[in-house]
């Protein structure tokens, strides 16, 4: 299930299947260009970073945003044609793949609201589904996931914490469980490590980021 998956920095993942697929481009090292889809899950810096977009689009790279993200990126030069805004909670298909979009946001912090509709992903690929969980606590909406794969902030500060993501994988149990927003901008590896130590033993916690 993790096959041509990688978690490259922070929040930042690519597929590499069907389709070329980036979430959150962030500190790409070089120019890849190579970008069929680009999911971005919200506005802050180490998520919508233009400069990060630029190293994986290409010209007829499909660009899925929260709705406010609209007007920047029109105006960063993507057209109308291949942008798909989305809200929280609804299914999308784009490109042959099916995905929907799960509400992220803080409980008991201001960092992410949830009147910003921002967002995380379910996304459909050969009939497993992959969660992408976004910028959040554990929420109404994302003890309800269904999924095979999860990949889960465990940072804390901005988002849940290693020990409230283990509670909610424990939770939604999928197959497997991957760490991510942890090292670069807050969070350590000791946080994705013990996150998996705390994990149900019929879910097995990967970490995939070098």
């Amino acid at each position: 299930m993790l096959e041509n998956i990688e978690v490259l920095c922070h929040s930042s993942i690519k597929f590499s299947k069907e389709k070329i697929i980036y979430i959150d481009p962030f500190e790409i090292d070089k120019n890849y260009n190579d970008a069929d889809i680009i999911f971005i899950t919200h506005d802050h810096y180490d998520h919508y970073s233009e400069e990060d977009i630029d190293k994986v689009r290409k010209d007829d790279t499909v660009i899925i945003v929260p709705e406010e993200l609209l007007t920047k990126v029109l105006k960063f030069g993507f057209k109308q044609e291949y942008i798909v805004t989305v809200e929280p909670n609804k299914q999308y298909m784009t490109e042959s793949i099916k995905f929907e979009t799960i509400a992220a946001y803080n409980t008991n912090k201001q960092f992410h609201p949830k009147e910003n509709e921002w967002v995380g992903y379910i996304i459909e690929i050969k009939g497993i589904k992959y969660y992408i969980a976004g910028d959040t606590d554990v929420t109404d909406e994302n003890k309800k996931v269904k999924c095979d794969v999860a990949f889960v902030p465990v940072g804390g500060t901005y988002t849940m914490d290693f020990k409230e993501a283990a509670y909610l994988v424990n939770e939604i149990k999928p197959k497997i469980a991957v760490p991510i927003h942890y090292k670069r901008i807050v969070g350590s590896v000791q946080d994705a490590t013990d996150f998996i130590k705390l994990l149900h033993p019929t879910i097995r916690g990967t970490i995939l980021m070098k």
